[in-house]
């Protein structure tokens, strides 16, 4: 038996959008914990996250310095995903890359990436944002999840991804302190970058610190923003995450979920989800 992994390669369709030059079918580890015939955001957005590290770089060492994941449309598992990538805007200190996935003539999910000419050199000394979570990286417990459907069928978030809860619960309202680590490569035979795995763990940024009922609202997020301020290190990321749906006792349809993003060495960026309430 094939190990398992997020995504597999299959052949370009002849009818592919012009400019696919790959494609992938996620596999049953990337499915979703709501419908197991949709993707999970986080396999989606490392596999964009990916295409754009190996987009051309005109002999630059480029570093990620920010990727927006767009989730235009459920993404099917299962189904051949054609893969387009571009470079929007050359340049020798900053660039623009772009990416696509696209399934039965439908754009299902797209990338932004701003990419900085990486430059090693010392700092004087200065004042750092604080960790928000306490202990080593992958410290904590783990827990259960009681609210997803489909406990036992294999899916993103039970059987490719781990979870330590620092501080909260993914069973109990409001914000959370997690440390998450890929468990399934995204590739098979392909040890995942930090940048993916980061992008893998982000989009569970607004379930992990959901502050109302799932029986009663729906909350999804269309997009997925990651800053990060230097090279991701280790396999664990951790999240201090909250989310926001308006006041206390009104919603206008809108909202955000927002997460302190670490690493082994401690702060490491900032994530942000739209939320449709």
């Amino acid at each position: 038996m094939a190990a398992p992994c997020l995504f597999a390669p299959v052949a370009v369709a002849d009818d592919a959008p012009p400019g696919a030059t790959e494609a992938w079918s996620a596999t049953e580890f990337a499915r979703g914990p709501w419908d197991p015939s949709h993707c999970h955001g986080g396999p989606v957005s490392a596999l964009l996250a990916r295409a754009c590290e190996r987009a051309p770089d005109d002999g630059v060492d480029w570093l990620i310095s920010r990727l927006t994941v767009e989730l235009t449309r459920p993404v099917p598992v299962g189904v051949p995903l054609a893969l387009s990538t571009t470079v929007e805007r050359a340049g020798r200190k900053v660039s623009i890359v772009a990416a696509s996935l696209d399934a039965d003539g439908n754009e299902v999910a797209n990338v932004r990436c701003l990419r900085v000419r990486r430059n090693h050199f010392p700092l004087p000394e200065h004042p750092l944002a604080h960790s928000e979570i306490d202990g080593p990286p992958g410290g904590g417990r783990r827990e259960r999840v009681s609210w997803a459907v489909g406990g036992d069928t294999i899916a993103f978030h039970s059987h490719s991804a781990e979870h330590r809860i620092v501080d909260g619960s993914w069973n109990d309202p409001g914000p959370i302190k997690v440390w998450i680590r890929l468990l399934v490569p995204l590739i098979a035979g392909e040890e995942p970058s930090g940048v993916q795995r980061v992008a893998a763990a982000a989009d569970f940024g607004n379930g992990v610190s959901s502050g109302i009922d799932y029986d009663q609202y729906l909350f999804i997020n269309p997009d997925l923003t990651v800053h990060l301020a230097r090279e991701p290190r280790g396999e664990w990321v951790g999240m201090s995450t909250h989310s926001l749906y308006g006041t206390a006792t009104e919603s206008s349809g809108s909202g955000f979920a927002e997460s302190a993003l670490h690493d082994e060495a401690g702060r490491l960026g900032r994530s942000v989800q739209s939320l449709f309430v």
